[in-house]
């Protein structure tokens, strides 16, 4: 019976390789749909359509964007879960989505267990900036300088990466701190500029011409490595914050179950309009890091995917952030 069995679910694997093999020989054979978990004109949007073209190249075959916004990109990425695995149904998230499984309540998926991830697609560094007119001109000086302080922190709304990334420097530089919500990541900056907030995890791209031009100070970059466009600033791994080493992500996933062939051949074409020398100018441009050989595989845009979801569950908890 167990020799049975086994033979049984080993058939049933083998049928399933080779249906999938066949189907990526054939894959595509219409119109791909990439589903956008924003309202047109914020960054993921704009990665998608960035993307689009030189995708649509790569596969030869039409990409279509569809915008589904909602509970902070949850939404789309719930529908992109449930859709059918045959490579016909892409999706395009970042951070939210790592951060979305502790922070919302009564999720019908699973991050980690319900998408196969397909590649990774950029990496962007922030800054903990301030106003020009705060005080301290250093990290060390606003640690002093906020000791006796409750610091005011201002974000782009609950569950966005300058929330995530504002608590988290609030939690290991052992600040006391309000966070302040903003409807957007404009509102946002328009207060820190004019002192109404102390703190704000701004873009590198859009914190480096503020700096030069005196609107705002920064005391270092939130990301893995520094940003060319400031490139005396340090980051906080270099100042001994370690954990806030951390980047803002874009990445492509699929529905769990998609054939291994089909998620190769996307992952290629991932590659291949990353490569397009408009898409890598504009990139550039932007602040976003290229990726080493062993970044661009399924396999690490994966563990990346898992490896945030522990750690934004671990600060989502820790500091009691309201889950909706």
């Amino acid at each position: 019976m167990k020799f049975a069995r086994a033979f049984a679910a080993a058939f049933a694997a083998a049928c399933l390789f080779v249906t999938g093999a066949a189907s990526a020989q054939t894959y595509p054979n219409r119109p791909i749909t990439m589903l956008v978990p924003y309202p047109p004109g914020g960054a993921t949007d704009t990665i998608a359509r960035i993307l689009q073209d030189p995708l649509q190249k790569a596969l030869g075959q039409t990409v279509v964007l569809e915008n589904v916004g909602g509970a902070g990109g949850m939404i789309a990425a719930s529908r992109s879960a449930r859709s059918d695995p045959d490579g016909y149904t892409i999706l395009i998230h970042q951070v939210a989505l790592a951060a979305g499984m502790s922070l919302y309540k009564n999720l019908n998926f699973d991050a980690a267990k319900d998408f196969a991830t397909i590649g990774l697609i950029n990496t962007a560094a922030s800054t903990l900036a301030a106003p020009a007119s705060l005080p301290p001109n250093s990290l060390k000086e606003l640690l002093e300088w906020a000791k006796d302080r409750n610091v005011r922190i201002g974000h782009a709304g609950i569950g966005s990466y300058a929330n995530l990334a504002g608590v988290l420097v609030a939690q290991e530089l052992g600040l006391k701190a309000t966070q302040v919500p903003y409807r957007g990541a404009g509102p946002a900056l328009v207060d820190l500029l004019a002192g109404q907030v102390d703190l704000s995890s701004q873009s590198a791209i859009v914190a480096g011409p503020l700096v030069k031009s005196g609107k705002l100070k920064v005391y270092a970059i939130i990301g893995r490595k520094r940003y060319a466009g400031l490139p005396d600033l340090p980051t906080m791994g270099e100042l001994g914050y370690k954990k806030l080493d951390i980047d803002f992500w874009h990445m492509l996933l699929a529905p769990a179950g998609t054939p291994r062939p089909i998620i190769d051949k996307l992952n290629a074409a991932l590659r291949t309009a990353l490569a397009d020398p408009k898409v890598q100018k504009t990139f550039s441009d932007g602040g976003m890091d290229e990726f080493s050989p062993s970044e661009e595989t399924p396999e690490a845009a994966d563990a990346l995917l898992k490896k945030e979801i522990k750690l934004w569950g671990e600060v989502i908890r820790a500091n009691k952030m309201a889950a909706q």
